[in-house]
């Protein structure tokens, strides 16, 4: 099976069946019908890719509804640490953070469904990150969490005297003083 459960409902890490020999590799970074076998159907819609240099960290950003996103997240050049946080209230996990490094080497993917926060910090000399979108951009809607929020104390695999953050990222409220309209549905 290619998904792997995070210990957070709904957020799962997707990992793709790599065919490598002399020439290189090749792998479907995304294939509907493998992800409708595990009951997963998402309309994606739009395609997101940013370039960046070490110590950049964007995030934690999130979609209001009804405009909230699912996000299936990759690094094709480089490293990153992708930060996910469970925002839905009733949630057995809400507030909970997941880390991964998703890396070009390692392929692997996240999974972020609507209702969490999501970021990521560059480990690499530079990266280039792509995700795939349910929902399209939309600016009214948009919010997010502080990336040093110490409720969270989130490991960004940077010292974050080092990050870069935008002038955006570096005053929003920490999750205890959050707006959103998510909502837990087991």
């Amino acid at each position: 099976m290619p998904f792997t459960e995070t210990g957070i409902p709904d957020l799962l890490v997707y990992e793709p069946r790599v065919f490598a020999d002399n020439r290189g590799y090749f792998f479907e970074s995304y294939n509907a019908g493998t992800f409708e076998q595990e009951g997963l159907r998402f309309p994606f819609v739009q395609d997101n890719q940013a370039r960046s240099v070490y110590g950049v960290l964007r995030g934690l950003h999130f979609q209001q509804e009804p405009y909230a996103q699912t996000k299936l997240v990759r690094a094709l050049e480089g490293r990153i640490m992708d930060v996910a946080v469970d925002m839905r209230k009733g949630s057995p996990t809400y507030g909970k953070v997941f880390t991964i490094e998703l890396s070009a080497e390692n392929k692997l993917q996240l999974l972020v469904p609507k209702g969490f926060a999501h970021g990521y910090a560059v480990l690499s000399e530079t990266a280039e990150v792509m995700y795939k979108c349910d929902n399209f951009y939309h600016k009214a809607s948009e919010g997010g969490i502080i990336y040093n929020d110490p409720a969270l104390n989130i490991d960004w695999g940077i010292d974050l005297k080092d990050a870069v953050v935008s002038d955006k990222d570096q005053v929003l409220p920490v999750l205890a003083d959050c707006t959103h309209n998510f909502v837990y549905n087991s």
